[in-house]
């Protein structure tokens, strides 16, 4: 699937302009990294990075995540990352928030015990909802020993241009990570 050998795969869903996972996937080569974003804009940008410093670690899907989910054989993914996702912010949308049943169920079919699951948001919201999901779900569990634990961006974080948005104006973002059990 990769041009380059790998022994570890990562998902990232709604990769925006690709900072971070560009970021990702070049400083870890043995890791397969798969994106995935709907949207032209975003996918532009990325084959233009792409095109300039090729990475033999990275494959790109341009269509909804649910059906590279779906696709995906059972446990194989050792990481989901979905970092700012459309918050949804009115009451009546957040049905359509890629957080929920169907997909937790989706993402713990795909990923391997102990695989992770990354969520970062601005949207206090979001993150309660994110929260509260999961711990329903029963398939994950939340990672954080104190409240500065979710606080703190992960190891090696380059920050996204959204997160620099929200920083700006004046909302704190949360780093959440889960287990799959």
């Amino acid at each position: 699937m990769f041009k380059a050998p790998v022994s570890t795969l990562q998902l990232e869903i709604g990769f925006g302009g690709g900072e971070h996972l560009l970021h990702r996937a070049t400083e870890a080569p043995r890791t397969g990294f798969i994106g995935v974003e709907p949207f032209v804009n975003g996918m532009a940008k990325m084959m233009t990075a792409l095109g300039k410093a090729p990475l033999g670690n990275l494959r790109v899907y341009d269509d909804d995540a649910t059906r590279l989910l779906d696709w995906l054989p059972e446990a194989s993914l050792d990481g989901i990352d979905l970092l700012y996702p459309d918050p949804w912010p009115k009451k009546k949308h957040w049905k359509r928030r890629f957080v929920g049943v169907a997909n937790l169920a989706r993402f713990a079919r795909v990923l391997k015990s102990n695989g992770r699951f990354r969520f970062a948001s601005d949207i206090d919201s979001y993150v309660n909802w994110t929260l509260l999901a999961c711990r329903e779900h029963g398939a994950f569990a939340w990672q954080a020993e104190d409240a500065a634990d979710w606080h703190q961006p992960y190891d090696g974080w380059p920050g996204t241009r959204y997160e620099a948005k929200a920083i700006r104006e004046g909302r704190r973002p949360a780093y959440l990570t889960f287990i799959r059990k």
